[in-house]
């Protein structure tokens, strides 16, 4: 059950390089603002578990809530400052241990940190003088509203001289791009979470039984997650014959059947970064004609779309490659008809594939990152991880013989592109047909 050695934290030094490198992209007469995510009610006075925000957590590591981020390039008493709450016996008592201000700057590398409570006092000043305001406009309405005042109050003093930002810009512009290249330290990170979700699957095709019960399965993946400090990185998907046709299946509470596929999707999140895998596997440990025919042309797809992760190609080159694959194998089935160059043209395969073979993954499984750039697909480059994710899915009304319908197929992996070429970082799990059978019949 227990995966790899898990790696060490990232250091402190890196969230100080990714600060400097935001810093130098927003240049002297900007401020970049960025609240940490708010507390979420669950029920009444429950909370749901405690996430930061992505972004908040890139440029910090700062775990807790009611806390702002403040990059003022050029400040000469220090760029990084930190708003956050105080220390305060009786609430950790209940809570859990602040880091206070005092502890945000000696544990995190902040350059400066106050009380959470002198905000209103004290950002007013900073926004002066500055004319360009980079922030998530829209993420947070009430921290939206709070901005809005503060820089108001600047634009109030303008008979006295003051200068209020007159420009606001998308944070997510500078921010993201950054992002999307993971560093040595994130990718070890990123590697324990998919060692972690591999071994997660793997418990789950051994705890699959005809007769059982989807939630039996999914138990058997938090079990390796917790076990291995880790939390789901989204609610799994465990669904069983045509429930493994909805894409976004949430229940995970029916039966088993004897001669069903079951298609699992989950991730293991370690620290903030998620993993990503799916496989889709025969409740009886076999897969029959038919299941087995687009099993197979689902694993061809997968191949064919990780063969153009390559540095250089084009990023929509990978869902093409799987699309065609795909498009060909469904016409050489029956389950489509006319020629290849019409399928494609009309995307008829949308009846059986309709989404895209992949994202971005990082801190977010959906991660953040342009797709194009200039109109164009951007060209891979090394450093960037992504999913590779085919799929067939025969609903069980489709127009179609019998024997195909109610079959759901994914095969999910996450490459990373290296100096030559894609490696996948998922790999652990059986997805070969045979290498299933014999891992579920071991």
């Amino acid at each position: 059950m227990a995966a790899t050695k898990a790696p060490a934290e990232v250091a402190k030094g890196e969230y100080q390089r990714r600060r400097r490198a935001l810093l130098q992209m927003a240049q002297d007469d900007a401020i970049l603002i960025l609240p940490a995510a708010p507390e979420r009610i669950r029920s009444h006075d429950t909370h749901h578990p405690y996430r930061q925000d992505s972004d908040f957590a890139y440029l910090t590591g700062f775990p807790e809530p009611e806390a702002v981020l403040v990059l003022v390039p050029g400040r000469a008493h220090g760029e990084t400052l930190l708003f956050c709450r105080e220390r305060h016996p009786e609430r950790e008592l209940w809570d859990g241990r602040r880091a206070g201000p005092e502890g945000a700057v000696a544990g995190y590398g902040i350059d400066d940190a106050y009380p959470i409570d002198d905000i209103d006092e004290i950002l007013p000043g900073l926004l002066e003088g500055r004319s360009r305001v980079y922030y998530h406009f829209g993420r947070d309405t009430d921290f939206d509203l709070k901005l809005i005042g503060w820089v108001n109050r600047v634009r109030a003093q303008a008979r006295q001289g003051a200068q209020s930002p007159h420009e606001f810009l998308e944070l997510g512009h500078l921010l993201h791009e950054l992002r999307l290249f993971k560093s040595p330290a994130e990718l070890k990170q990123m590697r324990f979470a998919a060692s972690v979700a591999a071994e997660a699957q793997k418990a789950a095709m051994r705890a699959t039984r005809s007769g059982g019960r989807e939630f039996e399965v999914e138990a058997a993946l938090w079990g390796v997650w917790r076990a291995n400090d880790c939390v789901p990185a989204y609610n799994p998907i465990v669904g069983a014959g045509p429930n493994g046709c909805v894409l976004h299946y949430r229940d995970n509470n029916g039966p088993l059947r004897d001669g069903d596929l079951l298609l699992c999707d989950a991730g293991a999140e370690f620290r903030g970064y998620a993993s990503d895998i799916t496989r889709t596997w025969p409740v009886n440990g076999r897969y029959s004609k038919e299941q087995r025919a687009l099993y197979d042309l689902v694993l061809a797809a997968q191949a064919a779309a990780i063969a153009q992760a390559v540095p250089g190609r084009p990023y929509a080159g990978v869902h093409d490659a799987a699309v065609e694959v795909l498009a060909e194998g469904l016409l050489s089935l029956g389950l489509l008809k006319g020629t290849l160059k019409k399928v494609l043209e009309s995307e008829a395969y949308k009846a059986f594939y309709m989404h895209k073979t992949g994202h971005w993954i990082g801190l977010d499984v959906h991660d953040v990152g342009d797709y194009k750039v200039a109109g164009e697909s951007r060209l891979l480059e090394p450093g960037m991880v992504f999913t590779v994710e085919p799929g067939l899915y025969i609903a069980p009304d489709a127009k179609v013989p019998a024997k195909w319908r109610g079959i759901g197929i994914r095969i999910e992996d996450e490459v990373r592109i290296t100096d030559d070429g894609g490696e996948v970082l998922t790999g652990a799990v059986p997805k070969d047909a045979d290498a299933v059978e014999a891992w579920m019949a071991g």
